[in-house]
């Protein structure tokens, strides 16, 4: 059943022309991606869907019934917490809850002469709450709360006093709430961090309406989308698969079309030729009939159905980093390191090694330690304890996450010539490889997008001989195109790269190493993203922090004084069922990992969980009578 259908749609601002032919269509439970380069139209087009946009031409048609959620921006909601406002999700059924109510209190007078008329009315209202779900809401906002990591003291916040990126998820969540049956995400993993991001990927796989999806992120695409529009030339093409999907077939599609227009050039070619040798016959022989062969050549060649030569803008890079010598070896060497902040420890006894060429993502959740890590390399802070080497040999090149330059105030060229000293023709040359051409070398570094700023600071550490790059979030705010380029760069990069992503594609395309921080420590996987994915997924079912709690209480106390040999077996028994329970409790949770799509199972399990950890919890107090 198709849901949405765009038609030969077309878009104005003022006499520049966005779109000229926007064509798709969106079937019933449909997972799409719109992509495109920035500038193409994308978001017009969702605005001109959710009817926030008016189109100039064309026809927008949507199936009978049919409900469109957009966070465009963020609504102002005074005197509500965050908690409240995702309750207005269900504004309708609270609405019904309170008529409900006032029957329920009219219902108690049986002497009310229209009573049967209240009893029927109310079992009516009740059919429809029960329909539309109105028992299930709390359950599904604890889903919601769940899954973007609401806390309780989160959802007593002021709504007006949150974060912008608060507000997003806020409001994100709210409009997951009203399942919509046409579900618009423009860059929806933005201010979401990785657990967040997975949980998103498993509830739109399980959304029961139609989703259509702008992201530069490609690993989201691959994992939640079917099919793929693409806005280019100011129309759209249409791809029957996820990301990875559409790169390969794209590619193909270029290279059936560029031979198709080889083939074609070739004929015309000869067309042409055979034109030209009838008019040279018809002017040695003074024929008219070889006029007339050479005019319906031409008319052949005018009524051929011109094949266009594939655009490619899948601009390259050409460029070799200066590396000035190799460094050692072992590049990076940690060893016992401890490192804290007020009395607070956020590394304990790490240990990360880094050798020659490692290409490694350092993942870690926010505020885990992974920027410090990277201050320390930069000798920006030091460890409190233990070893943190870093090779003599190694020439270290770091792009911050939010780049600055020193003089943003000039121009591309006069920045770039003035630091190297070099001609301005030196100049234009090294700025070309990374795809400043023309007047683009004019531009004010200051006023660069996410992209251009990446690829001017990488072309700058080209200049500096550097043989180990350090970088943290390399493509925030950066679109497909330039990430694309970004990756492209740093493969042609012959020395060692560390670096800190939440782009998991781009972690997936470069790491050759993946080191997390776990528990304050620094875990190895010597593998790329997808054995890491792998390899923590065979130990999802990790102790709890209570059961890691009873444990080291249970370890503080090596033996037990005082007790006679009676009170000694109780409590040997007492033990023996503690470690037990904690055992039902670690094997539910491993179960629950196989049922991770199926939300009822999972909250049976959840109730049995809670069951074994409240009788743990007895077991303990048991325990601690024994100390």
């Amino acid at each position: 059943m198709i849901e949405l259908s765009l038609k030969n749609v077309n878009k104005y601002f003022g006499a520049n022309k966005i779109f000229d032919d926007i064509s798709f269509e969106l079937h019933s439970r449909s997972r799409v991606g719109l992509i495109g380069r920035n500038g193409t139209g994308k978001t017009t087009v969702f605005k001109i869907i959710a009817g926030l946009e008016d189109h100039n031409d064309g026809q927008v048609t949507y199936r009978k019934g049919s409900t469109v959620g957009y966070l465009d921006q963020i609504p102002d909601y005074p005197n509500h917490k965050a908690g409240s406002v995702l309750k207005l999700a269900f504004k309708e059924l609270t609405e019904l809850a309170e008529k409900l109510k006032s029957l329920e209190e009219q219902m108690s007078d049986y002497e009310n002469p229209k009573y049967e008329k209240i009893l029927s009315e109310y079992g009516e209202l009740q059919h429809t709450y029960e329909i539309k779900g109105g028992y299930e809401t709390k359950e599904k906002i604890d889903r919601i709360c769940s899954g973007f990591k609401f806390t309780e003291e989160f959802l007593e916040k002021d709504f007006d006093i949150l974060s912008g990126g608060e507000k997003t998820r806020v409001i994100l969540a709210k409009i997951l709430l009203e399942q919509p049956t046409i579900l618009l995400l423009d860059e929806p993993t933005n201010h979401l961090d990785l657990d967040t991001v997975e949980w998103l990927e498993e509830y739109l796989k399980d959304y029961e309406g139609t989703v259509l999806i702008i992201s530069h992120d490609r690993y989201f695409l691959d994992h939640v989308v079917t099919e793929i529009y693409e806005i280019e030339g100011m129309t759209t093409q249409k791809y029957l698969g996820n990301y990875t999907y559409y790169v390969e077939e794209k590619e193909r599609r270029i290279l059936e079309q560029l031979e198709k227009y080889k083939q074609q050039q070739k004929k015309i070619k000869a067309l042409e030729d055979a034109i030209k040798r009838f008019r040279d016959w018809g002017t040695r022989a003074d024929n008219e009939k070889m006029f007339i062969k050479a005019r319906a050549v031409e008319k052949r060649i005018d009524r051929m159905d011109k094949v266009d030569r594939p655009k490619t803008n899948h601009k390259k890079m050409a460029l070799s980093f200066s590396e000035e010598r190799r460094s050692g070896k072992e590049v990076v060497s940690i060893k016992d390191l401890y490192k804290g902040y007020d009395d607070k420890s956020l590394l304990e006894d790490a240990d990360m090694d880094v050798r020659f060429q490692d290409y490694v993502a350092l993942l870690g959740k926010n505020g885990s330690g992974k920027s410090t890590i990277l201050k320390m390399l930069l000798e920006e802070e030091t460890p409190d304890k233990g070893i943190l080497r870093l090779a003599e040999s190694a020439k270290v090149g770091y792009m911050e996450q939010e780049i600055v330059f020193e003089q943003p105030e000039k121009s591309i060229i006069e920045g770039f010539k003035e630091k190297y000293e070099m001609t301005e023709l030196e100049a234009r040359k090294k700025l070309a490889r990374f795809l400043f051409y023309s007047d683009d070398v004019f531009k004010t570094i200051g006023n660069l997008s996410g992209g251009e700023k990446v690829r001017l600071s990488l072309c700058m550490m080209m200049e500096e001989k550097i043989n180990f790059l350090i970088l943290d979030e390399p493509t925030n705010h950066v679109d497909i195109e330039s990430r694309e380029m970004i990756e492209q760069a740093l493969r042609k990069f012959t020395g060692t790269v560390l670096f800190i992503s939440h782009d998991r594609y781009f972690i997936d395309q470069l790491a050759t190493k993946v080191i997390q921080i776990e528990d304050k420590k620094l875990v190895t996987y010597d593998g790329g993203y997808e054995y890491f994915k792998e390899e923590t997924a065979k130990n999802l079912v990790d102790e709890t922090p209570i059961i890691k709690e009873k444990k080291e209480r249970l370890k503080e106390v090596k033996e037990v004084s005082g007790l006679n040999i009676f009170k000694q077996k109780e409590l040997e028994n007492l033990e023996e069922e503690i470690e037990t329970t904690e055992l039902e409790i670690l094997k539910i949770e491993k179960e629950m990992a196989t049922y991770s799509e199926n939300y009822e199972k999972l909250l049976t399990l959840q109730k049995d969980i809670d069951i074994k950890k409240e009788h743990l919890e007895q077991l303990m107090d048991s325990w601690m009578t024994y100390q």
